[in-house]
């Protein structure tokens, strides 16, 4: 009997004695010390437990002697990644539980099982890797990257982030259950907590006995995180093995961050099959494939501690409740995460220009209310397509994108809405194209599945091509001028001002601003996805690259040029979302505020402003007049561009037509352009198998 959809990618080994038992041969993995980050090759995929020996201890001691009997032979934890912080449809999880309910894997998740008294409980736990945050922590580069200036994680990420893991926390003990928290290095401290389970097991009587303990999470798929999963499994099978030849350690990782399961795609080879381009993809899957239907929220008796953990009546629970770094209590503070107090000041900041909904937070708690108000309080989701290239205000998109990125909301839960609200209330091309959209980040997922580390090097996916001679540019002081909104194109200026204040920019904002960095500046565009990842919210890794990738040209096809003066006159014809972002020019006249450099001295001084270096605003850095070297090189280039949500999308027209500002539509923004006529409405369905 074939798994449920969910259950698929449940890839495993265990580890019986000296004999390991796999379901398929695991090939031999190497870890630079420290992790190397997004700079090798992609480790090959391993989908279990490697039990080689290598690990740190750390234990806890107490006043009183706790009742280590009482320990079960079973740990099961539940790691929760950066990536699926809820509760809802989340396929690991229920996995996790199944493993403490003790019921067979072919049961679908979620559902109620044949006892409904957990077995042996779970534990949930969360670890903030302290490799990656910090005001000092930057990027691993080579000689050519040096000077790169990006950190990993700027503090307002760390914030959202924060409040993602505060409201994961809350949301289990209000459930009867709880969630660890740590900080360090996941094998270090998944290596600690095996010890101390074992230790404490064997300490009440179970000497002879085997204890077992199942690791389970969700399926990542770039390198960063192949290379720590890879020594999770290393540290903590030692530190099972260490008490006793007979102790197992399983490690699973489950898929659950797209709508579509990649087992389902119909391509050859799966994933590996997929095309490079992102319209056949769409037009094969939704012909062919179903979204899966959401999971439930696993009952609180399925979320329950494990027994002596909930009680506190062993060492190991002791360890859990009283540990500094790591316990049920636990929570850094960005100063603990190691920011400094000027970043720290600055992510709690708010900017009343923010594009982002009033009061927002991290976690999933206010991802399920935004999805609620967005669809059906305020009833936007059928005005969605008319108004997605707005730059101004909280509801022209349905900024779901962050809680999306931490995994606080479902792509299937969306999904789901979209559907059900097409029958109750309206169905048309608006409610299609949210669905379209999260399609658009599946298929992200699956290219940086299928291209692996390709995506993070300057010649891209694409291989050899006319592109890939490109000799790119490396000038600090140019690309600290596009970080700054400084480049003397306003719009590129608003929009990068924008990041740096909110973490947020519109979809259009990235088109364009990506393909100026890339294309106009011919710069390494790889500056520009680190700067995104950065500052970016809604950073996702296998969006954010796999769009700079394809907005430099590096992923094969033509290149997508946008025509930043044309696109401004497009998107913000008054020039409202300029003066909101680049006050200098508030003066300037409609005729030159998407073009200030043309205005002559006389005008200058009539509207207050003077343009030029060093003056009150730029002059531009590059000149608007030339066509860009990567243009020229480029047999056919034309307008339009990548993908949006964490890079920029595409989608756009050729930029020597033209489209008519649409003022008969009052949903746009005042001015937009209409919208191309290709852009055609697709369908999906979701598998009733297990309604």
């Amino acid at each position: 009997m074939s798994l449920p959809n969910c259950l698929r990618h449940c890839k495993f080994v265990v580890s019986i004695g000296s004999l390991l038992i796999s379901i398929k041969p695991c090939p031999s993995l190497h870890v630079a010390t420290p992790l190397s980050f997004r700079h090798s090759r992609q480790t090959p995929r391993l989908f279990g437990t490697s039990l080689s020996s290598s690990s740190s201890s750390s234990s806890s001691s107490s006043d009183t002697m706790p009742n280590d009997s009482l320990n079960p032979r079973c740990i099961n934890i539940h790691w929760f990644r950066q990536t699926d912080l809820r509760l809802h449809d989340n396929p690991a999880l229920c996995r996790t539980v199944q493993l403490s309910q003790g019921t067979p894997s072919k049961r679908i998740p979620g559902a109620a099982p044949h006892n409904p008294t957990p077995q042996t409980g779970i534990l949930p736990l969360y670890i903030f890797d302290s490799r990656i945050y910090g005001s000092s922590v930057q990027f691993e580069s080579g000689e050519r990257l040096k000077q790169n200036t990006s950190i990993k994680v700027s503090p307002r990420r760390a914030k959202f982030l924060l409040e993602s893991i505060r409201d994961l926390r809350d949301n289990l003990q209000s459930r009867g259950s709880g969630l660890v928290v740590a900080l360090g290095e996941p094998e270090r401290v998944l290596g600690n907590i095996a010890r101390e389970a074992a230790e404490s097991f064997e300490r009440g009587g179970g000497v002879d006995d085997a204890f077992k303990i199942h690791v389970v999470c969700q399926e990542e798929v770039c390198s960063e995180e192949l290379a720590v999963d890879k020594a999770v499994r290393a540290s903590v099978a030692k530190a099972v093995k260490q008490l006793g030849s007979k102790n197992k350690f399983i490690f699973e990782t489950v898929w659950g961050s797209t709508m579509y399961d990649p087992d389902s795609l119909p391509f050859d080879n799966g994933v590996r099959g997929i095309p490079d381009t992102f319209t056949p993809f769409r037009n094969k899957v939704e012909k062919s494939c179903e979204i899966g239907l959401p999971l439930d929220v696993p009952a609180d008796t399925q979320l329950a501690l494990p027994k002596d953990v909930k009680e506190k009546k062993s060492s190991f629970a002791t360890f859990l409740w009283e540990n500094s770094t790591c316990s049920f209590s636990y929570m850094p503070t960005l100063a603990d995460l190691g920011y400094n107090e000027q970043d720290i000041s600055e992510a709690y900041s708010l900017d009343p220009r923010s594009a982002l909904p009033e009061h927002y937070r991290g976690g999933e708690t206010y991802a399920l209310q935004r999805v609620k108000d967005y669809i059906w309080t305020k009833d936007l989701l059928k005005l969605y397509f008319d108004t997605r290239n707005g730059m101004i205000g909280s509801d022209y998109s349905t900024k779901f994108a962050p809680w999306l990125a931490l995994g606080n909301v479902s792509p299937r839960y969306i999904a789901s809405e979209c559907a059900k609200y097409e029958k109750q209330r309206v169905r048309n091309k608006s409610t299609y194209w949210v669905v379209f959209e999260l399609l658009w980040r599946d298929y992200f997922k699956f290219f940086a599945k299928k291209h692996g580390d390709r995506i993070f090097y300057l010649s891209g996916t694409a291989g050899y091509n006319a592109q890939s001679k490109r000799k790119w540019g490396i000038d600090p002081q140019l690309i600290q001028a596009w970080k700054d909104g400084m480049t003397g194109y306003p719009l590129v200026d608003a929009n990068m001002r924008e990041l740096k204040a909110t973490g947020f920019m519109s979809n259009r904002g990235r088109q364009n601003v990506a393909s100026f960095l890339a294309i106009d500046m011919n710069m390494d565009w790889r500056y520009g996805a680190w700067h995104f990842e950065e500052l970016l919210l809604d950073y996702d890794v296998h969006s954010n690259w796999g769009n700079w990738c394809s907005a430099a040209g590096m992923t094969g096809g033509r290149l997508n040029r946008f025509n930043i003066v044309k696109q401004s006159k497009d998107y913000d014809f008054g020039g409202e979302y300029v003066r909101l972002w680049c006050p200098e020019l508030k003066n300037v006249p409609d005729r030159f505020v998407h073009s200030p450099w043309q205005m002559s001295e006389a005008a200058m001084e009539e509207c207050g402003v003077r343009i030029g270096p060093g003056r009150d605003y730029p002059s531009p850095i590059v000149d608007p007049s030339a066509t860009p070297r990567a243009v020229m090189n480029d047999n056919g280039g034309r307008g339009g561009g990548g993908r949006g949500k964490g890079g920029g999308r595409g989608g756009g027209r050729s930029n020597n037509g033209s489209y008519g500002r649409d003022n008969s539509n009052p949903n746009r923004g005042k001015g937009q352009r209409q919208d191309m006529k290709s852009l055609k409405t697709g369908s999906y369905r979701f598998d009733s198998k297990y309604a």
